[in-house]
């Protein structure tokens, strides 16, 4: 089975459309590649290996055009599309990531902090 025929299988099984598959395919990525390199979504390798999976994918979608055909416009517009559909939400969880990562992983309460700092310790019972 030869990768167009994996995409059309894909397509058909699932019943989402190639721009879904694109984004879930990108995310599935990210997140697999940060848990496999332990990286955090914040490091630049998680997204590196998204976009080295979308060149390939658009790389082999060209080669599988005809000669005749991969001349026309609409081809290099639609890997173009390709390209920006998968890589736009990498880019938004490495930006968050980096420049608020307090979004991703949430702020300590400043009021917990408050209610344990001024009390004494409780000994224990001997």
């Amino acid at each position: 089975m030869e990768w167009f025929e994996i995409k059309n299988w894909l397509e058909a099984s699932t019943g989402l459309a190639r721009d879904a598959l694109h984004i879930y395919s990108a995310i599935f990525v990210q997140l697999v590649s940060a848990l496999l390199f332990r990286r955090s979504l914040a490091h630049i390798l998680p997204w590196t290996m998204v976009f080295i999976a979308v060149m390939i994918n658009e790389y082999l979608d060209y080669s599988y055009i005809p000669a005749a055909l991969a001349a026309n416009q609409g081809y290099l517009d639609g890997a173009i599309r390709d390209i920006w559909n998968t890589m736009l939400l990498p880019t938004i969880f490495l930006l968050i990531a980096n420049l608020w990562p307090r979004l991703l992983t949430g702020s300590p309460s400043t009021t917990a902090i408050a209610d344990t700092a001024g009390e004494p310790e409780q000994q224990q019972p001997d």
